[in-house]
Parts: structure tokens; sequence; C-alpha cells
């Protein structure tokens, strides 16, 4: 038998499984990838009598290489915080999927864990920038103000990690960081005592300087639009830098923009007013998703941004109004 950890290679993903395998440690083969690398169950080439654990990826991408995983018997855990359709009825899925706000992977699987190994959920938290859930948790524990805001920093920097159009604009990829992580079971050591972090810290800051930079394309009452130049730093701190904004502007929906090969990657936050469907809006767009406070789109044509823009205004707008 074979088992296969399947899991997003940003800082929820990471921690989520990091979280299962301090708790149940057991001898696996893991599929991860970059940020908006999601389609990865049809990697997983498992038999009958196989398992799978999935984290932090959207069912619905990945529909049709679950379903085909399930029919030939293969066992399959799956937890996740994304929007999806529908889930079905299989005697071999167990699924812990959640769509709240407030709410994401690495937390799903705290609970289930009931709280073990929670200071991994509150990386993974900041690192979704669910601040306010993740200092929820840090207060249930009773960490100082200085621990938080090491957690905060910690989480930042595993997320900017997994950022990038192409694994050549990582400054480490996934399925690496996540050997390092699992030296850990207490990521205040991680932070004291690894080297790699001190790599991330240093390019994140480098990376988020130049992004301070830029001046909004197009802003309004209720949202802001950044097209950043084209290089692997602005690939690699889009989300990061998403975040930023949204944190200091939460009343505002936010867009963040890379040119990618004829075309955009595009990171979109919800303004924390009202209803958040950053997803919705998402998913009007062919290669677009996410989750109601987040969401994002691989890629929008050239010719698309003026519909883009478009959208986002009406969207934005009707969120501002309702």
């Amino acid at each position: 038998m074979t088992h296969f950890d399947v899991c997003n290679g940003d800082a929820d993903g990471l921690c989520a499984l990091h979280q299962l395998r301090l708790a149940f440690p057991r001898q696996s083969t893991l599929v991860t990838g970059i940020k908006r690398d999601i389609a990865l169950v049809q990697r997983v080439h498992a038999q009958r009598g196989d398992s799978v654990t999935v984290l932090d990826i959207s069912f619905d991408t990945n529909r049709a290489a679950i379903m085909d995983l399930l029919n030939k018997g293969v066992v399959i855990d799956y937890f996740d915080h994304h929007s999806h359709s529908f889930l079905p009825s299989h005697p071999g899925l167990r699924a812990s999927i959640e769509t709240d706000p407030g709410v994401c992977t690495a937390i799903l699987v705290d609970r289930f864990l009931s709280g073990r190994y929670r200071l991994w959920a509150i990386v993974a938290a900041f690192g979704d920038n669910l601040i306010a859930t993740a200092s929820t948790l840090c207060n249930s524990l009773g960490l100082s103000r200085s621990q938080q805001i090491k957690l905060r920093e910690c989480g930042f920097c595993i997320n900017y990690a997994s950022y990038g159009d192409t694994e050549d604009d990582l400054v480490i990829h996934p399925s690496a960081l996540f050997k390092q992580l699992q030296r850990y079971s207490d990521p205040f050591a991680f932070l004291a005592n690894e080297p790699m972090f001190e790599q991330l810290r240093t390019t994140y800051a480098q990376d988020m300087a130049k992004a301070n930079h830029c001046s909004p394309q197009v802003k309004s009452d209720a949202y802001r639009v950044f097209i950043l130049p084209a290089a692997a730093w602005s690939r690699r701190i889009r989300g990061a830098y998403a975040n930023k904004l949204a944190s200091e502007m939460p009343m505002l929906a936010h867009a963040v923009l890379t040119p990618n090969t004829n075309g955009y990657t595009v990171s979109v936050r919800a303004a924390m007013r009202g209803q958040q469907t950053a997803d919705r809006f998402c998913l009007m767009f062919a290669s677009g998703g996410g989750r109601p406070s987040a969401g994002g789109i691989n890629h929008l044509a050239n010719n698309d941004l003026n519909d883009f823009f478009e959208k986002f205004h009406i969207h934005c707008m009707a969120t501002l109004s309702a």
C-alpha cells in the first residue's frame, strides 16, 4: 500500500499537512507545486488499497481525478476551504470542506487534531491573511505580542515562497520547504534555527520594497487595481502585496496583476464589507477561482483586460452599495 500527500504549496497547504504528519507520521509520496498549481490529484498514480490525503486545493478543479481514484478503490481524505459545487457520496471519500471566510484548511486540521499543533495553524492563518482568526487563536494560547509578530512573519514568508508563474520564479520549491519544516515541531524553533527562513525573510523584504513603489493603475471609492512590472520579483510578491493592500485598506477591494505570456495573472482580495465574493468574481473568468475573501485568475488574456476592468468596477460598486 502506498500513501500520497497532496497539498497546495502555500502556507495553508504546507502547514495543514505538517500538522497531520506531526500527529500521524507515515511514509508518503508528496505531491505539491507553486501556488496556482492546483490540478494536483491527476499526478497521483494510485491503485486499489492505496490512500491519499488532499489539502487546500479546489475539489471542483480535481473532481475528475478524484472520482477516477475513488472508482479504483483508493481511499481519500480531503480537507479544504475553497468554493465547490457539490460533494459526491462515496464510501471511499472522507471530506472536511468549509468555505467560511474566516477559516483556512490548517484550521480545519487543527479542529480535527483538537488543537494539538495549533501554532502551525496560526502560522497558516496569518499566511492566508486571516489576521483576526490568527489573533484569536494566538489569544487562546496566551501568546505574547512579540510571539504573535513572529508567527505572523513566519506565515507571510512561507506563503510568499509559493508564489510565481513558474518554478524558476521561486526562492525555494514548496516540496523542499516542506522537508525543512518537517525538522521542526515548533515554528519558533524554525524561525530561530532554519537558514532557509532567513533567506525567505530577506527576499520577501526586498520584493515588497519594490512593490511599495508602485502606484495604482485604477482607484475609486470601492477598489484599487495595481499592475506590477514583468519580473520574477513581482510574480513572487503578487499575493503577499495583495494581502498587504487588503490589510492597509480593508474597506476597499484590491486586484494585483502581473504580466505573463500574452496576458496577466491576477490576485484579488475582497473588501471587508458586506458579503465577500472574491471567488464569485474570479469565476467569471475561465481560469478563475478561490474563496470568498481571496481569489485569483491564472491567465487573463490581453484582449480581456478591459472586460476585467469593467466587471471589477461593476462588482466592487455593487458591493459598496449593498
